[in-house]
């Protein structure tokens, strides 16, 4: 699928529908897809739960919001109705990211006749009913869109997916905003050391425990390292717990939710990705290669797709919080290569994960199923 020159790019008609009332990177993925087309001239709506933090960023970014409730008592008489609507629109492309979405406006896109529903996967999770499953990927999608190619590989194995009906897609990185020039964030630190730290939505499997225990090691190691933790998501309170537990209350600075992300990433001297499950292509870790902020990943998921050890960042064993400890006073003490892998990360995201790149490869995928 060649990519076209900007005047011969389609007006697409687009959906993209979220169950999920919070907001993290399945949601910031929905929202650069909307804004990004958008931009291009497209027509964009979202369906979402009306109180969900996606339909309020949609209406604040002009982008078409419907309100929908995903629920399964309602599901048939809500299929029908949302079909008529895609059809009164003739919507062209409909993307569902969640489960409870994914089966009611697959059925909807189905009565509707929508030339191109997608599915769009973004962590890697198992499926124990497969069979019923495979259903929201075949049956209800025409295309699967992953965000990493491990989902890809599990996705083909466990639904026999053929090459044709599944892409590899990470979320694009705006390369403006997310640059190793510009403003640092404040971000409440005190003391002087370099800032090493997690930027994520607080959730169990990101790898807090193993970022803690690291913490502790090098502190009692004698190293001067201020760490801090940015996100919010499940209550800060649990994670505080969390850190006290593991006797690291005192070193652990909690910057709560944050949107100057660009900012936060050029002021630390390294980012930790230390995730246990679930991981696709992490877009925190494609931002911070765009700023050059050195970073260390868990082999984990789809993190060893874009910090490649050795060549764009450092790379541990899932929970080894040891091997993190080692591998951070590696980064902070061999300056020079770090600086190294730093600018083949940014050369990286040039090269592949831009936002345009991501649209123009979705463009493709558009015009190769649509007439």
């Amino acid at each position: 699928m060649s990519d076209p020159a900007p005047s011969q790019r389609r007006p697409w008609r687009i959906v993209h529908s979220e169950a999920s009332c919070g907001w993290g990177g399945q949601e910031h993925r929905v929202m650069a897809e909307l804004r990004g087309f958008q931009q291009r001239g497209c027509a964009t709506w979202v369906m979402a739960e009306e109180h969900s933090q996606i339909i309020a960023r949609a209406r604040e970014a002009g982008i078409g919001a419907v309100p929908v409730k995903f629920q399964k008592t309602r599901m048939p008489v809500d299929a029908v109705r949302l079909a008529l609507w895609l059809r009164r629109e003739r919507i062209e492309v409909l993307n569902t990211h969640s489960s409870r979405d994914g089966w009611l406006l697959g059925i909807a896109g189905r009565l509707a006749r929508v030339p191109l529903l997608i599915r769009s996967r973004h962590i890697d999770v198992e499926y124990p009913n497969a069979w019923v499953s495979r259903h929201a990927f075949t049956t209800f999608a025409d295309h699967v869109l992953t965000t990493s190619q491990k989902i890809t590989d599990h996705f083909q194995r466990l639904f026999h997916l053929p090459d044709e009906r599944i892409t590899t897609l990470p979320t694009g990185i705006d390369v403006q905003l997310f640059h190793p020039q510009g403003v640092r964030a404040d971000l409440g630190l005190t003391g002087e050391g370099p800032v090493v730290g997690m930027v994520s939505v607080l959730r169990s499997w990101k790898g807090h425990s193993v970022f803690f225990d690291a913490a502790r090691m090098l502190h009692e190691a004698g190293r001067k390292i201020r760490f801090v933790v940015v996100g919010g998501g499940a209550p800060v309170e649990r994670f505080q717990d969390l850190a006290a537990a593991h006797g690291v209350r005192d070193l652990i600075h909690f910057a709560g939710h944050r949107e100057d992300v660009p900012e936060i990433l050029r002021a630390l001297d390294l980012l930790i990705i230390p995730s246990i499950r679930h991981e696709g292509v992490p877009q925190i870790g494609l931002q911070a290669l765009a700023c050059q902020t050195a970073v260390i990943g868990s082999d984990c998921g789809g993190i060893p797709e874009i910090i490649r050890d050795g060549e764009t960042g450092r790379i541990v064993p899932i929970g080894d919080a040891s091997a993190l400890a080692r591998r951070i006073v590696e980064a902070l003490d061999q300056t020079e290569a770090t600086l190294l892998l730093s600018a083949r990360g940014r050369q990286l995201v040039d090269e592949k994960y831009s936002l345009e790149i991501m649209l123009d490869h979705l463009d493709g995928l558009y015009r190769h199923h649509v007439s």
